[in-house]
């Protein structure tokens, strides 16, 4: 899987770090035409869709980059938001896929795509949101919001410190260990979970801090094509209750959207991982109705 090539590619004056696999445009190949792009959720990159990308591989040109900031893609010269994320997702797809496609997002991931999707028009003919928390979710809320980004980054400035050490790296990242190859999981150490990889985490943690107003203030129009809201049922220890009222904020949103269907899927947060199957199976519902 890590063996796919990448390239650096300029956008709006910084750099994204893009990897493309699967189908090419060859009009003699089964899936060509049909293009899969995918927008990381928040500390996540190209590598944490690798369990997925093998079953669409037959079926789809399928492009996974890391945003903005990240440790292949050097440092920012400007701050991080999540406006400026959108405005590099659009000008990514702009530069690589050639006409329609199918976007899949994760987590802060369906922010992005959210207010990208106003500016690609009819070219985007599927939107599958996996475990993305719409705006006005209680978890959102001003002081409960702005106390959890406090604590998160404390523990993050932490863990910053800490990652320089490698058997501490591992550490923290063995939660995601057991849904990844051992390739797949190397790179995530050496990349994700180091000094730089963590700080770009608090970045995008205070970028979604800063959007959240912008987004209850002037929520994105909804898109114009048929969407799927995955919904992650396994709440961690301790979070039952916000995980139900997560739930059920998914599910009033995925019901305020012209086309969106909202389901329930017996997994974590990292679904693409947990249950990839699961996720190729609903891709493959939205391109077949592109």
């Amino acid at each position: 899987m890590r063996e796919v090539p990448g390239q650096l590619l300029p956008v709006n004056g910084r750099t994204v770090y893009v990897e493309q696999s699967g189908r090419t445009g060859d009009p003699g190949q089964p899936g060509a035409g049909k293009h899969v792009v995918f927008e990381a959720g928040s500390g996540c990159g190209r590598t944490f869709w690798d369990p997925l990308l093998p079953l669409l591989a037959d079926e789809a040109h399928l492009v996974t980059y890391d945003r903005a900031g990240r440790v292949r893609t050097g440092p920012l010269s400007t701050p991080l938001t999540v406006d400026g994320m959108a405005d590099d997702l659009v000008a990514l797809v702009d530069a690589v896929v050639p006409g329609d496609f199918v976007l899949v997002a994760h987590s802060l991931g369906g922010l992005v795509t959210r207010r990208a999707a106003e500016r690609l028009g009819t070219r985007l003919r599927g939107l599958l949101l996996i475990d993305t928390l719409p705006e006005n979710s209680p978890v959102y809320d001003e002081v409960a919001w702005a106390k959890t980004t406090q604590q998160v980054d404390r523990v993050l400035a932490v863990g910053q410190a800490l990652s320089r050490f490698r058997p501490l790296g591992r550490l923290f990242s063995a939660n995601v260990r057991p849904y990844y190859s051992a390739d797949t999981y190397e790179t995530m150490l050496a990349e994700d979970f180091t000094p730089a990889g963590t700080a770009q985490t608090r970045r995008e943690m205070q970028a979604v801090a800063a959007a959240i107003p912008q987004f209850r203030a002037d929520p994105p129009k909804p898109p114009a094509c048929p969407a799927i809201l995955l919904s992650a049922a396994k709440p961690a220890k301790g979070r039952e209750r916000q995980n139900a009222l997560t739930r059920e904020h998914q599910r009033r949103y995925a019901e305020s959207l012209p086309d969106c269907r909202y389901e329930s899927v017996d997994s974590a947060h990292l679904v693409q991982a947990e249950q990839p199957e699961l996720v190729a199976a609903r891709i493959r519902e939205l391109l077949a109705h592109a």
